[in-house]
């Protein structure tokens, strides 16, 4: 199968359209990261993702729906504080877990009762969405094991020749993935930290319980290159210097992520800078990582952040792709 890059014209978007609805596999951009679509509905077409990703089967897919509408086609209920959200953070980065409707196969569910809905806050996604007149899965168009693509290019390394259209939409704008919140417990349970902060979400709907994730997801988030994740404490930068200068002697290729504001710290070692801000970092971190990959880099060692705000997403994912291993 030969893989097309297509800008997203109107024409281009009725075309991917047509294959989702005929049982294909589209990526397109999201505002967290690149998706790979599939009608929902279509028990045969979701088994073709697992499959194109190398995914896990008892690992459920995220459903992405056009407008807020749509949610209640996919959920039996929509209980009030999910409502809530859904005004305030849909379209957005935040995913509601709610019970699923009988039109949701267990192939997405991975049989479990529960569905999860978000409305991607992307133009190329929602009319992608609305013209295929269906829902569409949305997990990240990588292989599993592989750090989530934020740009077209990500996506046609990892599935060059398994799908036939990725959507290029540029980079994607915040780059890490949704929040998760499962709405159907009290207080409602946030099951991914993401996009959308804990905070942000409290003062919507009050009170919430954070659930620790596993470090290691069935082998996502981990790129070819080890991560080491530092603390972020005041003498942050010389440990990472005394660790990058360790692993150098040792033989191996090392490169520290940091802010730009933090380069100067790190002297003539070699630096990938992810941007001014917390937000900049959360945007290239996982292109930095794919960096790392391409360039043959055996250890990264990426600053820790403050867990407030998209800081504490950040922690996460870090946490994750570096499969607990904190310095």
């Amino acid at each position: 199968m030969k893989t097309e890059i297509l800008q997203p014209t109107a024409a281009n978007i009725l075309r991917c359209a047509t294959h989702l609805k005929s049982g294909g596999l589209v990526a397109f951009p999201t505002e967290t990261v690149y998706a790979l679509g599939a009608v929902a509905t279509d028990a045969e077409a979701v088994k073709k993702v697992y499959a194109v990703k190398a995914r896990p089967t008892d690992r459920p897919l995220i459903v992405a729906v056009a407008k807020r509408s749509d949610v209640y086609s996919v959920a039996k209920t929509v209980p009030d504080k999910a409502r809530v959200l859904m005004e305030k953070f849909m379209p957005g980065a935040l995913t509601v877990l709610l019970d699923r409707a009988d039109n949701i196969p267990d192939a997405v569910t991975a049989g479990g009762g529960s569905v999860a809905v978000r409305i991607p806050d992307n133009e190329i996604a929602l009319k992608l969405i609305g013209l295929t007149g269906k829902p569409v899965v949305v997990p990240s168009a990588n292989t599993s094991e592989k750090p989530s693509p934020t740009l077209a290019k990500h996506v046609l390394d990892d599935l060059d020749g398994k799908i036939a259209y990725i959507l290029d939409g540029g980079q994607s704008e915040i780059g890490i993935e949704s929040t998760i919140v499962d709405v159907r417990t009290e207080p409602p349970s946030v099951m991914r930290v993401g996009g959308v902060s804990v905070a942000d979400i409290e003062s919507a709907i009050g009170a919430v319980r954070v659930v620790r994730e596993n470090r290691r997801d069935s082998g996502k988030y981990v790129p070819r290159t080890e991560v080491l994740f530092s603390a972020y404490y005041d003498g942050m930068a010389d440990n990472i210097c005394r660790r990058y200068d360790e692993l150098e002697a040792k033989g191996r290729q090392a490169a520290i992520l940091c802010l730009d504001c933090n380069a100067d710290k790190y002297g003539k070692r070699r630096v990938y800078t992810v941007g001014a801000d917390y937000a900049a970092y959360a945007h290239n971190m996982f292109a930095a990582l794919r960096r790392a990959d391409d360039e043959n880099i055996d250890a990264v060692i990426a600053e820790g952040v403050k867990p407030d705000g998209i800081g504490l997403s950040l922690i996460s994912r870090l946490v994750k792709t570096s499969g607990g291993i904190i310095i």
